[in-house]
């Protein structure tokens, strides 16, 4: 009988897949990648036409030579690894590392693990996809260019432990100016204006909002705008002029992209994309369930596609047909093959096994395997389901010459709200009660007005930091987590429940790349880059032909950097305070969380303590010093120096200038002095100290 190697990344992928072949099959894992540029200088041969010096990962040695028995007993051996880039890379690897003869191996792949899926790819074997393999190493190739150009740079002109990367330093780039339009942001006064209207045999009053007039919307900037119109509605006659009764549909969500359900998995769970991303790994590659041993739970996790195979598709609908009737049938399957983005060759992320519900698994399931696995059950079941319908009743009330509005809205079908919502569903309050129509009379109760200002973009979180990485074309399903978690790892930003903030070494870096190297942290060039890499996955174009034309660039630019960038000295700072301990004059460190002070008789005296900066500006409430502080993230914040026995605290820097309104102190926000207090918030004109600055 012959005998067959598989060959996998993982041992849980490989155990997984054994139960569901003969005895005559060995299944070993390859730990992920065997073969990798060196650490130790850029790894490619620029003058031999770029060619990569790929070398054996160390410690790989002893895995390598079990694989290399294994093979010489095999009559055939299966390249079994993830059906990506990665995954054709790796297995090409192998290929060179075991030195396989061709005819004795063949590529395998599959969307998901289960028996059909793994017996239907071993009788049909292909070749190793070359083009797959080249986008790869174009990917890495460059990645590795503009770390080891860039980064050098960073140590010698900053500070050692630095790093630039292709996809990293777009990404700070977005974080960061985000972080500069909020503070740049001037909060603009508005007013809403609500009526409660009493009706006859309605016990809750109906709350309208004011419109506008004949002429259409109006808005409210100023509390004197709401005086002017309440007054002109005294003794007014408030008719209903019109009821419009309307249905609106809630359509079912797609299934999950990795993108999507890293953005969900945030949002629902409070999870980081690092930890969904290794969650859905473990449910992929197969979970012991009772009864039935290791089963692979759901499709392959990186992805940039909607589409459902046939089987998965004609399984759910099956299942909600048993269990919810055929009214909850979507009537037409939706796709969505808009994406031109080349892992739209993949499925969806969806459960392998639709009957094996959450709850039939959860005995089995950890915590977070349970409630990652069902977001995706849940979601996948919705997605073949009808839409909710909604029931929706529009009033239009006419008092002089204002228009007020008011509505409700009734769920008249759940449709695939009966499995799956989303995490950021909000249902609109209805403003109507009871049945109220044309000739229903109206008597006012009294007026609700209230105060509002616009608020300013809000900070990234990692869902919606991953939303913008991929409407902009920024990296790919693979890279989402590991560039966020990259900047993470470096403090170049921190994060503070869920918002992303920038750090001082993060703007640092920011200000050098954006001047020094304005392509790579451009968003339209990274795209621009990631089409290319997937031009090279169709055959459209030669990998060498994108790094022949970016390297000589890239590498101009450093020289030219390495010449004319000023070195920003980060020095031992002298200060007047001295060291309890020794009694040396302190001086300011600069750490991985920004500056400390420090003795200089370190080792022999390690003693340390944050760093206070004074600003130059006196506290509003007890005239002490101003401070800048920092959260246990990071994140800059200014406050007085006698904290915690003064409770003056400002994100914003504050000013010496009162609000001529108020009287409370001001905020530089985008060139402008601003009031402090909320009630007001009034805009000072720019000044001569903030225009030098």
């Amino acid at each position: 009988m012959p005998k067959y190697l598989v060959i996998v990344e993982s041992p849980a992928k490989a155990k997984t897949i054994k139960k569901y072949l003969g005895t005559n099959y060995e299944v070993i894992a390859s730990m992920g990648h065997v073969r990798d540029l060196p650490k130790s200088q850029m790894g490619v041969d620029v003058e031999n036409d770029y060619e990569p010096k790929y070398i054996t990962i160390r410690g790989k040695g002893e895995l390598l030579s079990a694989l290399r028995k294994a093979v010489k007993k095999s009559d055939k051996v299966y390249l079994a690894t993830d059906p990506d880039r990665e995954g054709e890379a790796i297995s090409w690897h192998l290929v060179s590392a075991l030195k396989l003869e061709e005819g004795k191996y063949k590529r395998i792949t599959f969307n998901e693990i289960t028996k059909t899926a793994v017996k239907n790819a071993i009788k049909s074997p292909r070749d190793i996809d070359m083009d797959l393999v080249d986008a790869q190493q174009a990917r890495r190739v460059l990645d590795r260019m503009v770390g080891y150009s860039i980064s050098p740079l960073l140590w010698k002109k900053v500070k050692r432990g630095l790093s630039a990367g292709r996809v990293q330093s777009a990404a700070l780039k977005l974080i960061s100016d985000r972080e500069d339009k909020i503070n740049e942001f001037i909060p603009e006064e508005y007013w809403t204006l609500d009526v409660h209207l009493g009706a006859k045999g309605i016990k809750k009053p109906v709350i309208a909002k004011f419109y506008g007039d004949g002429t259409g919307k109006l808005p409210i900037s100023s509390g004197k705008e709401v005086d002017e119109i309440i007054k002109s509605l005294k003794n007014a006659d408030y008719k209903i002029t019109d009821i419009k009764n309307s249905e609106r549909m809630r359509k079912a969500p797609l299934p999950f992209t990795t993108s999507t359900l890293q953005q969900e998995a945030s949002k629902s769970l409070n999870f980081s994309t690092q930890k969904t991303m290794r969650v859905a790994q473990q449910l992929y590659e197969g979970v012991e369930i009772k009864g039935q041993g290791l089963v692979g739970l759901i499709s392959y996790l990186r992805t940039d596609s909607t589409r459902v195979s046939e089987e998965a598709d004609k399984a759910a609908r099956e299942y909600i047909e048993k269990f919810y009737g055929e009214a909850y049938l979507s009537e037409i399957q939706p796709q969505k093959n808009k994406s031109t983005k080349i892992q739209d060759a993949h499925e969806a992320i969806r459960p392998a096994h639709t009957d094996l519900s959450p709850v039939a698994v959860k005995d089995s399931l950890s915590r977070d395997q349970f409630r990652l696995y069902a977001l995706i059950w849940k979601r996948f079941i919705a997605s073949r389901m009808k839409p909710a319908v909604y029931d929706i009743k529009s009033v239009k009330i006419t008092a002089g010459k204002y228009i007020f509005t008011a509505s409700a809205s009734k769920l008249k079908f759940d449709g695939f709200m009966s499995v799956y919502v989303e995490a950021d569903f909000k249902k609109e309050e209805d403003s109507i009660s009871g049945n109220i129509d044309e000739n229903t009379e109206l008597k006012f109760e009294k007026f609700d007005a209230a105060q509002h200002f616009t608020q300013p973009p809000a900070h990234f979180t990692e869902a919606s930091l991953v939303k913008a990485l991929e409407e902009l074309g920024i990296g790919r399903p693979s890279t989402y987590a590991p560039t966020i978690t990259t900047i993470l790892a470096r403090r170049y930003v921190a994060k503070e429940n869920k918002a992303i903030f920038i750090t001082e070494i993060g703007t640092v870096v920011n200000k050098i790349m954006n001047v020094a190297f304005p392509e790579i942290v451009d968003a339209n060039f990274t795209a621009t880059m990631e089409g290319l890499l997937d031009k090279v996955e169709t055959g459209d174009i030669a990998w060498k032909e994108i790094v022949r034309n970016f390297y000589p660039d890239l590498e101009r630019e450093v020289k030219n950097e390495e010449e004319n960038l000023e070195k920003i000295e980060i020095q031992d700072e002298v200060t007047e305070e001295l060291c309890p301990n020794c009694e040396r004059n302190l001086v300011i460190k600069y750490g991985p969380h920004g500056k400390f002070l420090a003795c200089p008789g370190f080792p022999d005296c390690k003693f340390t303590k944050p760093y206070l900066e004074k600003v130059g500006i006196s506290c509003p409430n007890c005239g002490s010093e101003v401070v800048i502080r920092k959260t246990k993230k990071g994140r800059p914040f200014y406050s007085c120096e006698k904290s915690p026995e003064c409770e003056f605290i400002s994100w914003q820097k504050p000013s010496e200038i009162k609000c001529p309104e108020c009287g409370s102190y001001t905020v530089e926000k985008g060139g402008k002095l601003v009031c402090s207090n909320k009630e007001c918030q009034k805009v000072v004109v720019k000044t001569k100290t903030i225009n030098d600055k």
